[in-house]
């Protein structure tokens, strides 16, 4: 598909520089059915348990952000380092600002006594990163690094002690990932309560979120753009309930796009969901079927994204052009600190 065809003009002040205090007062637009006669809601997020029915299982993503932007030297060079995939116990596949001025071999220092080697050049300019030393590479990170905040947040403001817990979920346990499951900020302790007092389960998998979700479209067709692998588990508890809960009539609503992506990585032809560890490089766009999932709770994405293709898929390119559309002209705050959406197929 032409990826035009997935653009759209967003107003910069829609673009949302911190969550919603509480994290579950933030607005929600539900679309109930998919294509052009679908109905269009307004709510809160803390409206979810009335928007869901008893029986449903919302499926988290418990991903921990890990503090994986770095600043450095290259000699008198300034390099600066975001992580985005773990390839070995010491190794890590980063995006490189000022790439130019490295190469295979050239050690890196990072400050706070941690240093990498640089290897393994890609075609898509990253580098592999070997950490010096014993100790786990975790702390070397708590000591170096900083909260990845998206480009179009950290590009208006400073990174600061808000976004620790900020850009942490409440169910973040797994560290790995270097982009919040940002769906997933919505939820509170209180939340959650009044879920399942609605009667509406939850279950969790792992998919650890790379910084290849912010990389822009630059194929002029869908077909001709690559997809970062990412690495993910679905524990075989977790595939079996999610299949029994639609065996039982409930609804499987994947609560963010990397949930949902992981789901249908496992989901066979007839929606079976099986057990899954390893990287997936799945991309959804119009056109593929989704098996595992009955609907989806997401936040609003970037113009020509994959994750726009991905709920375009789901619910039809003319409704989400005019969902969006909607969103921008009502004040929803859109992308990672935004609000959400329930979309319901």
């Amino acid at each position: 598909m032409d990826v035009d065809l997935f653009d759209f003009d967003l107003p910069p002040e829609r673009i949302a520089l911190r969550p919603a205090s509480p994290r579950d007062a933030a607005r929600m637009l539900v679309l109930d059915g998919a294509g052009p006669g679908g109905a269009t809601r307004d709510r809160l997020v803390s409206d979810l348990p009335g928007e869901l029915r008893r029986g449903d299982l919302l499926v988290f993503n418990d991903t921990r952000v890990i503090p994986a932007q770095l600043e450095g030297l290259r000699g008198e060079a300034r390099i600066g380092a975001t992580l985005h995939k773990r390839e070995g116990p010491r190794r890590w596949r980063a995006f490189i600002r000022n790439a130019k001025r490295l190469r295979d071999g050239e050690t890196i220092d990072f400050g706070a006594g941690v240093t990498a080697i640089a290897a393994d050049r890609a075609e898509d300019g990253s580098f592999a990163l070997d950490f010096a030393g014993d100790e786990p590479v975790e702390l070397l990170l708590d000591r170096a690094g900083r909260m990845p905040l998206p480009p179009y947040i950290a590009a208006r403001r400073p990174t600061d002690a808000r976004d620790a817990d900020d850009y942490q979920t409440m169910f973040a346990n797994e560290p790995g990932a270097v982009a919040a499951p940002t769906a997933a900020l919505h939820f509170t302790p209180e939340l959650m309560t009044a879920l399942e007092a609605a009667g509406i389960g939850h279950v969790t998998l792992t998919l650890h979120v790379g910084a290849g979700t912010f990389l822009p479209v630059k194929a002029e067709d869908t077909d001709d753009h690559r997809m970062h692998a990412e690495w993910g588990r679905i524990d075989a508890a977790t595939a079996d309930r999610i299949n029994a809960t639609r065996a039982a009539g409930g609804r499987v609503i994947a609560v963010g796009t990397t949930s949902l992506r992981l789901i249908e990585s496992a989901a066979d032809e007839a929606g079976r969901v099986h057990p899954f560890e390893g990287d997936t490089a799945i991309f959804i766009t119009p056109g593929v079927k989704i098996r595992g999932i009955d609907g989806l709770m997401t936040n609003f994405h970037l113009p020509k994204s994959t994750l726009f293709m991905l709920v375009s898929a789901l619910m039809g390119l003319e409704r989400m052009q005019a969902a969006y559309a909607y969103a921008i002209e009502n004040g929803y705050r859109f992308y990672s600190y935004g609000d959400a959406s329930l979309l319901l197929p």
